[in-house]
């Protein structure tokens, strides 16, 4: 008779052929059997090591979601037929699954997909596991392309739905899919789902093979989580910042330039405050600012390993048989160019070059999304050139750099560390110094354990640390990181001379703090909800006249505002008050005034702020030096004029 060993160090005598389920809580999904998920229906062997996994835990929503995938693609098939089903994983909060249909869907029939899923869960089919032979689930999916293509590569892709020969599949009712599992005993525990959206999708995510219709969905282990779930999903289509940044007139995205986003007057006044305050910071840091062509002939890159490593995502341009440019996708080669330029000693070390150059990346078109994503940005660059002994005081300074400004914008961040990858540049030996090094950094400024560790993650010239931002709703975002290239130096032939008069190889440090300005931009966008601090607003004060008479008083208030460095907003349209109010709030305007007689009389006025808060018989002079105030200490509150 099995015996059972519960984490709580209980017993349980498990009746010969029993599954484990039998013996477990009735909340329970799945079980961790020695380490690993199995489903309830597994019979143990004796001395097993036995864990109920409930559906709210982190297992338990991973294995609910990738049920909920299957009944959505049992239910897609039934009133589709002839569709083809591909893959359906769960994912971060959901799952989703991609499909070739007979014809044409749309939003409008997830309704109808879902009620066909309830249905289903309804009638609490059990999910039941099978082993057959390759040959047999070749013949049960003679009619499924891509379930048979998935079963034909068995041995290449070990594990995705086989051990050895043997091909795994899941059955509930006449349904049948391809799966490593585990499942949930029964469709009737997924009861908590919800279908969210379409998109498409390629094939293995490769362009030159099919497009598929993906649909999305959300599953959660009680009815509370997945309305909390959709309340949430709710408030970020409100703050999409391709929504907001086509209201607020910040940004235009051209199906003439995809991935190549227009800066408008709004916007592009938020990203040269963002680079002034960069290059205000960087001067006082000892940073040099350079600039590098855009255009480079190949040779760079291959000196560089970019070529072989990166040219399938270059803007490559051909010239002739002799001569091949390329758009420059990141400025480190040029760095070491302009180190090169002459004769280096250990005393000009460290040598900060930055730069915030315009790159191009020939991002897939399926990947790209708003800001988020582009194939042209801004990237606000340097490369610090250091001898090995400074390796670690430098690091300190970048991590000084970055508190300074992820405090500004009241975002937290955790540091990450990515390790060599398989296609990496140079010898072992040096690898594992560079990433000891790192190592000893982060235990020092985040404690041993108290950083994040992504195995193959580095550059391929050298491994990095990340910068790993939260915004409002706890999304993680890397935007900044600081790598350590023991590489390029090497491949370009940088030297400088030591104390000694001998010639030495600089170890170069790469590091970004923002990442690319438009994907911050974004991040930004999408954090504040289009509010942003006085400081980077592209509007900081409107001025509302209550009749035409009025506009040439609001010209004088808004020369006096501009003298004193605000950019001020005259709203001179045709409306009401009420209106250009409302107008005021929709473009998150910081501060409006509405100018009329009795203002002008009084010489005093009501401010509103962006909370909608008045405060009356305010000075203007006196309202100047507080928004100058709050605008030149980068403050994240409003002022409270009734304070």
């Amino acid at each position: 008779m099995p015996t059972l060993n519960l984490p709580d160090g209980a017993s349980i005598d498990l009746p010969e052929g029993e599954p484990v389920g039998s013996a477990l809580p009735a909340g329970t999904v799945v079980a961790r059997v020695d380490g690993r998920l199995s489903d309830l229906s597994f019979v143990p062997h004796a001395g097993t090591v036995v864990e109920p996994v409930d559906a709210a835990s982190d297992d338990g929503l991973q294995v609910l979601r990738h049920s909920a995938a299957h009944i959505l693609a049992q239910a897609v098939c039934a009133l589709y037929p002839g569709a083809q089903y591909a893959i359906g994983p769960a994912v971060q909060d959901g799952f989703y699954y991609d499909f070739s249909l007979p014809s044409a869907i749309s939003s409008d029939d997830l309704a109808g997909i879902e009620g066909r899923m309830r249905e289903i869960v309804a009638a609490d089919q059990p999910f039941v596991r099978e082993e057959v032979s390759r040959a047999d689930a070749l013949q049960r999916f003679a009619d499924q392309p891509f379930k048979q293509e998935i079963i034909e590569r068995i041995g290449e892709e070990e594990g995705e739905v086989s051990t050895g020969d043997t091909v795994t599949l899941y059955r509930n009712g006449d349904w049948v899919d391809l799966c490593l599992g585990p499942h949930v005993p029964s469709t009737a525990r997924i009861a908590a789902f919800k279908l969210l959206n379409l998109a498409g999708a390629y094939w293995r995510g490769d362009e030159s093979k099919p497009q598929l219709t993906r649909i999305y969905g959300t599953a959660w282990a009680t009815e509370e989580d997945l309305a909390a779930r959709l309340a949430r999903l709710e408030e970020l289509e409100r703050r999409d910042h391709r929504k907001l940044g086509r209201e607020l007139e910040l940004f235009h995205l051209e199906p003439t330039a995809p991935g190549m986003p227009y800066w408008l007057p709004r916007g592009l006044k938020i990203l040269n405050e963002l680079l002034a305050f960069w290059r205000d910071e960087h001067e006082r840091h000892g940073y040099q600012e350079i600039s590098a062509p855009l255009v480079n002939e190949k040779n760079l890159w291959e000196t560089s390993g970019h070529w072989d490593h990166f040219k399938d995502d270059m803007f490559v341009i051909p010239v002739d048989d002799q001569i091949t440019y390329a758009l420059k996708p990141m400025n480190c080669p040029n760095a070491m160019v302009v180190f090169n330029l002459k004769s280096r000693s250990y005393r000009d070390l460290p040598l900060r070059l930055a730069d915030c150059d315009t790159l191009h990346r020939n991002e897939r078109s399926g990947t790209l999304h708003g800001l988020l994503r582009v194939r042209r940005f801004i990237q606000d660059d340097a490369h610090i050139f250091v001898a090995p002994d400074q390796i670690e005081a430098e690091y300190e300074r970048i991590f000084q750099l970055c508190d300074r400004f992820y405090d500004v914008f009241g975002l937290s961040y955790q540091l990450r560390l990515s390790t060599r990858p398989e296609d990496y540049l140079g010898e072992l030996e040096t690898w594992n110094e560079a990433e000891q090094a790192l190592r000893r950094i982060l235990d020092r400024k985040a404690g041993v354990g108290g950083y994040l560790v992504e195995e193959g993650g580095g550059a391929f010239y050298g491994p990095k640390i990340d910068i790993v931002m939260g915004d409002a709703f706890d999304r993680k975002w890397q935007t900044g990181t600081i790598q350590l290239d023991f590489q390029l130096p090497r491949r370009f032939d940088c030297a400088y001379t030591d104390a000694e008069g001998e010639r030495r190889t600089p170890v170069v440090v790469h590091r970004v703090i923002y990442g690319s300005l438009e994907r911050f931009i974004g991040i930004l966008i999408e954090h504040t909800a289009g509010a942003f601090p006085l400081w980077l607003s592209p509007e900081q004060l409107r001025l509302v006249p209550v009749a035409d008479r009025h506009l040439e008083h609001c010209a004088k208030l808004a020369a006096r505002a501009q003298e004193a460095g605000l950019r001020v907003v005259v709203d001179d349209a045709k409306e009401s008050v009420g209106k250009k109010i409302r107008t005021a709030q929709l473009m998150k305007a910081p501060y409006t005034l509405v100018v009329g007689d009795r203002d002008i009389e009084a010489g005093s006025y009501t401010v509103r702020d962006r909370r909608g808060t008045e405060t009356s018989g305010i000075d203007f002079a006196d309202l100047l030096a507080a928004l100058v105030r709050e605008s030149q200490t980068r403050a994240l509150e409003q002022t409270s004029f009734g304070a």
